[in-house]
């Protein structure tokens, strides 16, 4: 099974590579953008198929190694 991790920095963090992205796409000519935040994005495989018993795992990865929950915050996106 394939699960993706998307981690992005809390609201209230200053984002200094999302600021230097807006100031690059408005000296490009695209005034339209507001703001803009840097993220990741981690695709893992994992062995078994029972959504219920991996996700607790995931959860333990994402505090301990995925994010730092001090200031990021995950989510988990599951295959339907």
């Amino acid at each position: 099974m394939i699960c993706t991790v998307h981690v992005e920095l809390r609201d209230d963090i200053l984002d200094p590579e999302g600021k230097a992205i807006l100031h690059a796409l408005h000296s490009l000519g695209y005034d339209e953008v507001s703001d803009a935040r840097v993220g990741k994005v981690i695709q893992l495989q994992i062995s078994g198929d029972n959504r219920d018993d991996l996700a607790p795992r995931v959860e333990e990865m994402c505090k301990q190694l995925l994010a730092n929950p001090v200031i990021e915050n995950y989510e988990i996106e599951w295959p339907a």
